[in-house]
């Protein structure tokens, strides 16, 4: 089953390993030039200097973008060459609607897109167990699931279209309640002057432990935020959380708050920072 992806970013790089591991992966694509040739010499496949060679030659086309602006992009661009029955997979985060609107468009070409983004951060990628969460024909999952389960622990078919992106801004709320309440929480645990190895230990243990804690809890008490999830990224994120909470009236509380936090971090010029550096603005940080 020949595969291509299409963006190298901290995500597409591990992913696109793993995919190369289980010999799947013909070539791969990205904006910038360099890398791909770097990472397709590393990998033996190719280098597709234009995303419309990378859809001619493969059966199933990943994406590992940043933005809704940029998947679509990406699919006007698939559009022109894609075969039919191929299978485009989108892994990035965007809104249920951007989703939708790449799935209508590929449908004139018989084409499937399943919205399939992921959780794990750089860490699953390079390990090979993300999350991914599936919105979109059953059967055009099974057909891609071989190559998809090369950089997953765990697939789940969501729904139809739409629905594995509205999954993911679950995730994404949940994610900057638990940063909230570790740094908070690590913060009081400095002012106490307590020792926090130790603390991170046994309250990553207990019934308060959690994935976040155990990876960043050590590294964000150190002053040490080198990116699992850029800010900024989080914060394009929880703006699409904002905007679908809108149409249905659900409360962003937690949202807006923690959107206000990224935008003062981001201010100072500490977007492209791990999330973790909402721990900087936290009473006994210092």
């Amino acid at each position: 089953m020949k595969t291509g992806i299409i963006g190298l970013g901290a995500m597409g790089i591990g992913m696109a390993r793993n995919i190369a591991a289980a010999s799947y992966l013909t070539g791969v694509y990205n904006r910038t030039s360099v890398k791909a040739e770097a990472l397709a010499k590393e990998l033996n496949v190719f280098s597709y200097g234009q995303i419309e060679e990378l859809a001619a030659d493969v059966d199933i086309a990943l994406i590992c973008v940043s933005a809704d602006a940029d998947v679509l992009e990406v699919v006007k661009s698939l559009e022109a060459t894609i075969k039919a029955g191929s299978v485009v997979v989108d892994m990035s985060t965007v809104s249920s609607e951007t989703a939708k609107f790449a799935a209508a468009l590929l449908a004139e070409k018989h084409v499937d897109f399943l919205d399939a983004p992921v959780s794990g951060g750089v860490e699953g990628a390079n390990k090979g167990t993300l999350a991914m969460m599936v919105g979109g024909s059953a059967k055009a999952l099974e057909k891609s699931r071989p190559v998809l389960e090369s950089m997953t622990r765990c697939i789940i078919h969501i729904g139809e279209t739409g629905s594995g992106q509205a999954t993911k801004a679950v995730n994404q709320i949940m994610c900057a309640g638990i940063n909230q309440a570790v740094t908070e929480a690590l913060a009081f645990a400095k002012a106490q002057n307590l020792p926090m190895e130790k603390v991170i230990e046994i309250i990553s243990g207990g019934a308060s432990g959690n994935w976040f804690l155990q990876h960043r809890g050590l590294t964000m008490t150190q002053g040490i935020f080198a990116p699992g999830f850029k800010l900024a990224l989080h914060h394009k994120d929880l703006k699409i959380c904002q905007d679908m909470a809108k149409q249905t009236g659900s409360s962003t509380t937690l949202v807006d708050m923690t959107i206000t936090d990224y935008e003062r971090l981001m201010t100072e010029g500490f977007g492209d920072e791990d999330i973790s550096a909402l721990y900087k603005l936290k009473p006994g940080y210092k």
